[in-house]
């Protein structure tokens, strides 16, 4: 599924129902180019326009190939009685579990923990709703690495951010990219290829407008069936690469994660 899509050059209407495609492969698969439309909130014709641009006849051809792919995966039915909650929640585990499939070749991870891994110091990007991600990762990065820098506000300082962390020896900046996506992130990350920086975006899909900028992509679902997203399956994938980095040299994590707990036993910082 994410080979159809992956480096075609997408409108942003056309990406928006690449995410449709993506995330719900399972039913597209078996809808009209109308459903389609109603589903990712773009006209019918754009439909037909983006399979065109993926290279079919029209949503006809393109629907037998995702038939193709999903053969004998369609998901199992949620059980009756689910309320909109339950769904909202299997849904998420839905995410998980394509997460998981995709982790049947870490090869990806592996890279982007080498980069990251590399990089002194490492800044770590995540305006709006990403930021906490940002600084999820960024609490436990420090724990490993020794030198983080958490950029989660824009403005014109954020390129200076960015500068000063290049001038200091960065060789990588790690990106989060979930929607709705900031504008002044593409723009970041545009500056941040400038200065010479290799570029890992965690994202919710290989179609997300931040895929293009990046030397390597990792890719999380984020939930929708909630008044706000879900950020279940982006938050594993932050520490499934927090271990990659870890594991880069393991050695100098275990010294660094002793030298913490000597700290913060000494300081009296946990009550356990």
């Amino acid at each position: 599924m994410r080979a159809l899509v992956q480096g075609a050059r997408l409108t942003p209407t056309q990406r928006r129902i690449a995410r449709e495609l993506v995330h719900h492969a399972d039913t597209v698969a078996y809808l009209s180019a109308g459903e389609v439309a109603e589903l990712a909130q773009v006209s019918q014709p754009s439909v037909t326009r983006f399979a065109m641009a993926l290279g079919f006849d029209g949503y006809p051809a393109l629907r037998r190939r995702l038939r193709e792919l999903t053969a004998g995966q369609r998901a199992a039915p949620a059980p009756d009685g689910d309320n909109d909650l339950q769904r909202a929640v299997r849904d998420e585990m839905g995410n998980l579990n394509r997460l998981a499939d995709h982790l049947a070749d870490p090869a990806a991870v592996h890279a982007a923990a080498g980069l990251l891994a590399a990089s002194r110091p490492l800044p770590v990007l995540g305006l709006r709703a990403a930021a906490p991600l940002a600084g999820y990762f960024g609490y436990f990065a420090a724990k490993i690495h020794p030198e983080v820098r958490v950029l989660d506000s824009g403005g014109s300082l954020l390129y200076e951010r960015l500068e000063q962390a290049a001038d200091s020896g960065a060789k990588a900046v790690l990106a989060y990219a979930l929607p709705r996506y900031p504008r002044e992130l593409r723009d970041a990350l545009s500056e941040a290829r400038v200065l010479g920086l290799k570029v890992v975006v965690v994202t919710d899909s290989p179609v997300s407008p931040a895929a293009d900028l990046a030397d390597v992509t990792l890719t999380a679902a984020v939930g929708s069936q909630l008044v706000f997203d879900l950020h279940t399956a982006p938050m594993v994938l932050t520490m499934v690469l927090l271990q990659a980095i870890s594991d880069v040299d393991p050695a100098a994590t275990q010294r660094r994660l002793e030298h913490f707990e000597s700290s913060a036993n000494r300081r009296s910082v946990f009550m356990d």
